[in-house]
């Protein structure tokens, strides 16, 4: 159902990808478990001569403690139809149910990276780098149109794997 393929040979831009298509963001922790979160906020380019996509994650979210934990990160996109299972996935915690299988997304595993069945494209990637957004460092926006002390980590992960179904 599912290919690797290279990311060159992506058709969609990352503007269409994040900013209207949505992702979930799962994480695997040391012990294995995984957590996902809804983005629509993130980037991908080359850095360090890598392939890699940024993702942004609070302290407060359940999944941030699954990314510290471990390595591995998955950004996977979805057709508009599972706008109703990503807003759930977005609004809901883990901490207080287990949120992927009520959402009615089904996760697989390819190597070490997870995806869904239901994606249309998956990232598979391990975080090379990682800092705290700081108050001080905005630049020509006002951060508490964002937030209230209540900072995002950025990560940047590799991309190891790109999947697409077939």
């Amino acid at each position: 159902m599912f290919r690797e393929t290279e990311i060159y040979s992506l058709k969609k831009s990352p503007f269409e990808l994040f900013g209207s298509d949505w992702a979930i963001l799962t994480a695997k922790n040391a012990g294995g478990e995984i957590n996902a979160m809804t983005i629509s906020w993130g980037a991908m380019g080359v850095l360090w001569n890598k392939n890699v996509f940024f993702c942004f994650v609070r302290p407060t979210r359940h999944t941030f403690s699954f990314i510290e934990s471990g390595s591995d990160v998955s950004l996977c996109f979805f057709d508009g139809k599972y706008k109703e299972a990503l807003a759930y996935c977005g609004r809901v915690s883990g901490r207080d149910t287990e949120k992927i299988k009520a959402s009615g997304l089904t996760p697989n595993e390819h190597g070490d990276g997870v995806y869904y069945s239901e994606c249309s494209l998956a990232l598979l990637g391990q975080k090379i780098y990682s800092e705290p957004l700081k108050e001080g460092s905005f630049w020509g926006i006002d951060p508490s149109e964002w937030y209230k002390n209540d900072f995002h980590t950025m990560y940047v992960c590799e991309i190891k794997r790109v999947l697409t179904k077939k």
